[in-house]
């Protein structure tokens, strides 16, 4: 660790600055992760599932160390590997990975070099495992498959990294998948930078949507896409599979005749008030099996002559009014809101290696820490602060000052008596003891 020599500041020289202040941590609230991680099984359950092919023969750290060491960096906000290499003492830390000493930075980089196609698949089946175990505490009613893309900035030539015309620059475009409900990661996929949005996209929504139906049969799953999603083989699955959808269409000649007939434009009546209508029709694309419905939502706002159109393409039942549908689609809005701040809380776009293999598996383990946040708050947060962001839970939760001292039989952690957050800080862990498991 790296030491400054004691500094005096000049507005007033009696105040002395060092940092050898000793067992101290700025990260207590990670012990209430820690404990929240114990009461659901997370770390057992990813240790159960991911299985990497280690060669080493003697090492001091072991992978289901090093994954949880990597998680709880991310969760802090230390989402570079390098961090480490600071934290390597934290009594914090420490003791919630089990060792005397954090991995450095080289160790958790070759940690990440022993993760192969597989180690994806057994994550998310990880993830799967505990986003049931959730969803039984919860007592789940219903399921929202929110489907989306975005974009993760890359540099130098790094493997798989393309142009994307889209956000025109170079990077990576993963595919992803959140419970619109609950804000859950439900998966994902890294992909070059170069592929359409909806490429591969029933291949991976398929297994979740079986997996679903099998596992809670009384949910009906509902699915939302953008006009990137709107393909006929994923209106196909969802069909098969009794799975409601709505997915907005790209407007095209056909479309937008049909919208011209129902609402051609015409002097307003009222200029000063906007217009808007709902309408549902059926149609057919050439590249449709069969006629479907779709939502037609129309606008003229104030003062305009002309109407602005949007499509849906859609096969929920004629008990949701066409009103309802659009509303229902426009919702996925919090879609945007999950990926922010799986970006900006928890490094999900942190795209550092050569390595595309690597660079998934860093996405990966940004997506678990992110969801561990989620459960937590969701189900042990008081009501009126479950939808608190990453930052404010950093604040008022995990950067907590803590002093070590040690007894002969305990470990006390003194904290901050002027912690401003302290009674949300002892609320949270209580409610966490006191979460009954089904």
């Amino acid at each position: 660790m790296a030491t400054l020599p004691q500094l005096t500041l000049n507005f007033n020289r009696q105040i002395k600055l060092s940092n050898d202040g000793g067992s101290l941590s700025s990260d207590t609230g990670e012990f209430i992760f820690r404990e929240f991680d114990e009461k659901i099984g997370f770390s057992e359950t990813l240790t159960k599932y991911l299985q990497l092919k280690d060669e080493r023969l003697y090492f001091f750290h072991s992978n289901e160390n090093l994954l949880r060491q990597k998680i709880y960096q991310i969760v802090a906000g230390y989402s570079e590997d390098d961090a480490a290499d600071q934290l390597t003492k934290d009594p914090v830390f420490t003791q919630i990975i089990g060792t005397e000493a954090l991995a450095s930075q080289p160790s958790l980089s070759r940690f990440f070099a022993r993760f192969d196609k597989e180690s994806i698949v057994q994550l998310n089946q990880a993830n799967q495992a505990l986003l049931d175990k959730v969803n039984q505490i919860r007592e789940s009613k219903a399921l929202i498959i929110d489907l989306d893309s975005t974009h993760a900035d890359t540099y130098g030539k790094q493997e798989s990294t393309s142009y994307n015309s889209h956000y025109g620059t170079v990077g990576f475009h993963p595919l992803v998948a959140f419970d619109g409900i609950t804000g859950d990661f439900l998966k994902a996929q890294l992909r070059p930078g170069n592929v359409y949005t909806s490429n591969g996209v029933v291949e991976f929504v398929k297994p979740l949507i079986e997996h679903y139906n099998e596992k809670f049969p009384a949910i009906v799953p509902f699915l939302r896409g953008d006009s990137g999603f709107a393909v006929p083989a994923l209106y196909d699955l969802c069909e098969e599979e009794s799975v409601y959808y709505v997915i907005r269409l790209k407007s095209n000649a056909n479309l937008q005749r049909l919208a011209d007939e129902l609402h051609p434009a015409s002097i307003p009546a009222d200029t000063t008030k906007p217009e808007i209508y709902y309408e549902e029709t059926e149609y057919q694309a050439k590249s449709w099996s069969k006629p479907r419905k779709v939502i037609i939502q129309s606008v003229r706002p104030a003062g305009e002559l002309f109407f602005t159109n949007s499509f849906f393409v859609t096969n929920l039942i004629d008990a949701f009014s066409p009103k309802d549908i659009v509303n229902a689609y426009k919702k996925r809005g919090t879609m945007e809101n999950y990926i922010k701040e799986a970006k900006n809380g928890f490094g999900l776009d942190k795209m550092n290696s050569h390595s595309f293999q690597v660079n998934e598996s860093k996405m990966m383990l940004s997506l678990l820490a992110y969801n561990l946040t989620n459960w937590l708050r969701t189900l042990c947060f008081p009501e009126g602060q479950k939808s608190i962001q990453i930052e404010t839970i950093r604040t008022r939760l995990i950067k907590v000052a803590s002093k070590l001292v040690k007894s002969g039989r305990s470990l006390y952690f003194k904290l901050s008596s002027s912690f401003v957050y302290q009674e949300f800080f002892w609320k949270v862990l209580q409610r966490i003891q006191l979460l009954k498991l089904e």
